[in-house]
C-alpha cells in the first residue's frame, strides 16, 4: 500500500471491477482512453485477469479515500520497460464522475506513483500520451513537472475530428530535484 494524506493506492480487486466499467462506459470520460469503445463486464474482467493479475509490465492500483476508505479511481504503471526503465502513467478519478478532480486525489495519486516508480522500482522515466482536448490532466501532469516531448499529430480521431496528441514525461533527476 501507498498511503498518502488524502488516498491511498492499494491493489485493485475483482469486487471494483463493475464500478471501473461504469466510469470507463462513460462517454465523457470514454473519450480520454486508448480503448474507445464500450466495454462489458467481461471485458473489465478479462482485462484484469491478463493485465492486472498476469502482466509483468502493468502495476495497477484502486485509489481509496483515506477518510472513508471508498474507492474513488485507478492508477497504475502500464507498458513497463524493465530494460530502458520506464512506464506510461495510468490515472483517473471516477469518484463523483469528476475524472480529474480539484480536491487533490489525481495530484496525490501522481506523487505517490512517482515516489514508487522512481524510488522502489527505479524507473528512469515515466510517461504519458494524452490527446490535446484533455486539458485538465495536461495541467495537472504540467504541475508535477512533467514536460511536453512531442507531439503526433491527428493521432486521434474523436467527434468527427482529428486531434493531435502530447508526449509528456518526467525523469527520475527532475522528479527528486523538485523535492516530491
Amino acid at each position: 500500500m501507498l498511503k498518502g494524506n488524502l488516498v491511498y493506492l492499494c491493489a485493485l480487486e475483482r469486487a471494483d471491477m463493475p464500478f471501473l466499467a461504469e466510469w470507463r462506459n462513460r462517454a465523457d470520460f470514454r473519450k480520454f482512453f486508448r480503448e474507445y469503445r464500450e466495454i462489458s463486464s467481461d471485458m473489465q474482467n478479462s482485462w484484469y485477469e491478463k493485465k492486472v493479475l498476469e502482466d509483468s509490465k502493468t502495476i495497477m492500483f484502486a485509489i481509496r479515500s483515506v477518510e472513508s476508505d471508498e474507492l474513488l479511481g485507478c492508477c497504475g504503471l502500464c507498458y513497463i520497460n524493465w530494460v530502458h526503465r520506464n512506464a506510461d502513467l495510468s490515472l483517473y478519478i471516477g469518484k463523483d464522475y469528476v475524472y480529474i478532480d480539484d480536491q487533490g486525489y489525481a495530484k496525490e495519486s501522481c506523487r505517490l506513483l512517482f515516489d514508487y516508480g522512481f524510488l522502489e522500482l527505479g524507473l528512469e522515466k515515466i510517461w504519458s500520451e494524452l490527446y490535446e482536448f484533455d486539458e485538465k490532466k495536461l495541467m495537472l501532469y504540467q504541475n508535477l513537472g512533467m514536460q511536453i516531448d512531442g507531439v503526433l499529430r491527428n493521432q486521434y480521431y474523436y467527434d468527427g475530428k482529428w486531434w493531435d496528441s502530447k508526449l509528456l514525461s518526467i525523469l527520475d533527476d527532475e522528479w527528486k530535484k523538485k523535492g516530491t
